[in-house]
């Protein structure tokens, strides 16, 4: 089984242009790739894991991957699935990101010489002439085209600026640049990228000759079903300092019964001869998958000796022993009690066990909050300065679990 093959077998694969070019030229290691990344925050997240590993594979089988770090696209940002227009951020917010995700993707991709690329499209787009771009590129891009791009689906009810509507232009003129200086001959993206990406391939075609070799790949993303990245409305980070190891395997443990197995052909390196041995388990032994994939995971990201700290605090926790050295630990402080307590409801928010009072009153209403072990159904129950010194272990529904003290 060659490399395009596999992809295939883990059901990475949703859309191509050339599929057997792709799979020749892949299957041989001759491709040169490119995967973009905005630096919209200081940390890749989970929802990033489906690219990384991608990239990972085809450079194991000889393919070069080019990691486009979007310092340029991130100053006007991506339209695509959202309903409002994403937070402006400063050039010198964006250049952190980016060595912020620069030291995250050396954990999956070797940049050794000649083996991949990191590049900046702030290094070529921001120093564009507008009407210079417009002369050049402008020609190749049918308005009425654009606006049936699904990446601008969402944006037209709500009102799409002409500051964004450029997006697809700028993401297509990324993938001709890195063409012509850094003989880069395919793209990869999530599929809600499509459009985007089929301006890149066409633009190329359109200045360069039909014959010119750009082809698209676009991979399964969360609308094929498996919500990545994302638990209680917050995102789930590569960073450490932002989501702690044991948080970053709970999120795995806690997987619909559904995406497990989905989960571990996408993203994981096990054989697929084990995973279809996988696919037989059924009840019970469903537990025992998500821990490979948590532990899988995990170790990746942050090294086997954290995975395996967090996997003995989730085995303690679910064991009934209330403890674990890598649990999620809130300290609150003096200023955070009123007369000397503070109430469940807020406790439940500060802890990031739930996202609002609302939502923390529901879940205590219908019983799935417990403290030390005590399920707790009085919506105006409080704790003292005392109770929080000797520690509560708060827990929402089956699995999510918040060490709480008291820091005076």
């Amino acid at each position: 089984m060659g490399i395009y093959e596999e992809l295939v077998a883990r059901g990475l694969i949703a859309q191509v242009t050339d599929e057997e070019e792709i799979r020749n030229m892949v299957n041989a290691g001759k491709a040169t790739f490119y995967i973009g990344f905005d630096c919209t925050a200081d940390s890749l997240t989970a929802g990033h894991f489906m690219a990384l590993t991608l990239m990972k594979r085809l450079q194991q089988a000889g393919n070069k991957p080019i990691a486009l770090i979007g310092g340029g696209t991130t100053m006007i940002g991506d339209p695509s699935g959202r309903t409002d227009m994403r937070k402006m951020l400063t050039r010198a917010d964006i250049d952190h990101n980016a060595e912020c995700f620069r030291r995250q993707m050396e954990r999956f991709i070797d940049f050794g010489p000649g083996k991949a690329l990191m590049v900046n499209n702030a290094d070529w787009l921001l120093d564009l002439n507008y009407v210079e771009l417009l002369r050049e590129v402008g020609a190749c891009f049918s308005v009425n085209n654009m606006l049936r791009a699904k990446c601008y689906e969402q944006r037209m009810e709500r009102g799409l600026s002409f500051f964004e509507f450029n997006y697809m232009i700028m993401q297509s003129y990324d993938f001709y640049y890195l063409f012509q200086h850094y003989d880069c001959n395919m793209q990869f993206g999530g599929d809600d990228q499509w459009s985007n990406m089929l301006g890149g391939t066409e633009l190329i075609r359109k200045k360069l000759g039909k014959d010119a070799h750009a082809m698209t790949i676009t991979l399964l993303t969360d609308s094929h079903g498996m919500k990545m990245g994302k638990t209680a409305g917050n995102a789930v980070w590569l960073d450490p300092n932002k989501t702690s190891p044991y948080e970053f395997y709970q999120y795995w443990r806690n997987v619909d019964d559904a995406d497990v197995l989905k989960c571990i052909r996408m993203l994981t390196f096990l054989p697929l001869e084990q995973i279809d041995e996988m696919a037989k388990w059924e009840g019970s032994q469903l537990n025992r998958a998500k821990e490979i994939l948590a532990f899988e995971l995990t170790s990746m990201v942050h090294g086997e000796e954290e995975a395996r700290k967090a996997e003995a605090s989730a085995k303690a926790l679910f064991a009934g022993a209330g403890e674990g050295e890598n649990i999620p630990a809130t300290e609150l402080v003096a200023s955070d009690l009123a007369d000397g307590r503070i109430d469940l409801m807020t406790l439940l928010v500060k802890t990031g066990l739930c996202t609002t009072k609302s939502d923390a009153r529901r879940n205590i209403q219908q019983g799935g909050v417990t403290v030390n072990d005590e399920k707790v159904t009085d919506i105006g129950r409080s704790f003292s300065e005392d109770e929080l010194r000797e520690g509560l272990l708060i827990r929402r529904g089956k699995k999510n679990y918040n060490k709480v003290g008291f820091k005076g």
